[in-house]
């Protein structure tokens, strides 16, 4: 390879990929005391201060779904990683391991992160994936902790992202680092930040109106660092009015992790199963969340009216 040139770096064999799982920094990992010292301040603050940002059994659901979500990742770590160096085999423009690269990777890995979220709030199946961390009604740090457990479906979306060539380390620590500056995202004691950052980032200001559920802040600041993607795309509102969170119908057993990450499943299976036709069938599957909301809604006032009708 001649002096200089960052393209065309050598494939990673296989006995590389076991040494590259075994060596790949855990970020995340690391990052798990102080996550939850700040948890834990931000829980007194809370307390102390007559704050209404927890309640106790969406506290233990988060921390158990974060748990489960480790555990998930932790299992899955190998197979990601061979996606990953098996993309970066197939391409020529294979680049090598150098941090600057890190930036360009973090910008395209952004975009597709807006795009991987903004489909999952508008296709139902993809939802079911993502309605975990819009389900609890407090905002505070513990959402951070609500990762769907089956989340990793949705590695399809940053493929092109492995297209560009980029080395698997720098993929995976872009991977991490981006979780993470979303933690912080995630709290009602960071308020408006300066106009230029608010302009720029996704900060705790611009996420809290992609947790609302009113409708002037549904399917909105789908960003997950820069929020000039939201901008672009039309996607964009700013944080005006005091954000009511959670879904437009709220869960119960929220103490529960089976029931916060399969309860969308749950339904969608059960709709099918009542569906009169594919057409149907395929709407309740793949539709957007807020049509099947709308859907159903219609179903059962038809149903109330027809029993009236029987008792008149």
């Amino acid at each position: 390879m001649p002096e200089g040139t960052i393209f065309g770096a050598p494939e990673i064999s296989n006995e590389q990929i076991v040494e590259l799982s075994k060596t790949a920094p855990n970020l995340i990992v690391w990052a798990v005391p102080v996550m939850l010292l700040l948890t834990g301040l931000e829980m007194w603050f809370s307390h102390h201060n007559d704050h209404d940002h927890y309640s106790k059994d969406e506290t233990i659901g988060s921390t158990l779904v974060g748990l489960g979500s480790l555990v998930v990742s932790a299992a899955l770590k190998f197979g990601l990683i061979y996606l990953t160096v098996l993309v970066y085999n197939l391409v020529p423009w294979r680049m090598e391991l150098n941090w600057w690269t890190l930036i360009p990777c973090y910008i395209i890995y952004d975009l597709a992160s807006y795009w991987a979220h903004r489909v999952s709030h508008e296709s139902r199946l993809f939802w079911a994936t993502h309605v975990v961390h819009h389900s609890a009604e407090h905002y505070n740090l513990t959402v951070s902790y609500r990762l769907s457990w089956i989340q990793h479906i949705k590695v399809i979306f940053f493929m092109p992202v492995m297209l560009f060539g980029f080395h698997p380390v720098i993929f995976f620590v872009t991977n991490q680092l981006a979780t993470l500056f979303q933690f912080l995202q995630h709290t009602e004691y960071i308020r408006r930040l300066h106009p230029v950052l608010e302009y720029i980032f996704a900060t705790p200001s611009n996420h809290r109106v992609h947790h609302g559920s009113q409708e002037k802040y549904i399917d909105k600041n789908f960003g997950a660092t820069f929020i000039f993607w939201d901008r672009i795309f039309n996607t964009y509102t700013p944080e005006e009015e005091q954000v009511i969170y959670g879904i437009t119908t709220n869960i119960d057993k929220k103490a529960n992790p089976l029931h916060i990450n399969f309860h969308e499943l749950n339904d969608i299976v059960s709709d099918v199963r009542q569906s009169k036709n594919l057409k149907e069938a395929w709407m309740y599957t793949f539709g957007s969340p807020i049509t099947v909301y709308n859907l159903k809604i219609k179903a059962a006032h038809e149903a109330q009216q027809r029993e009236l009708e029987v008792y008149s």
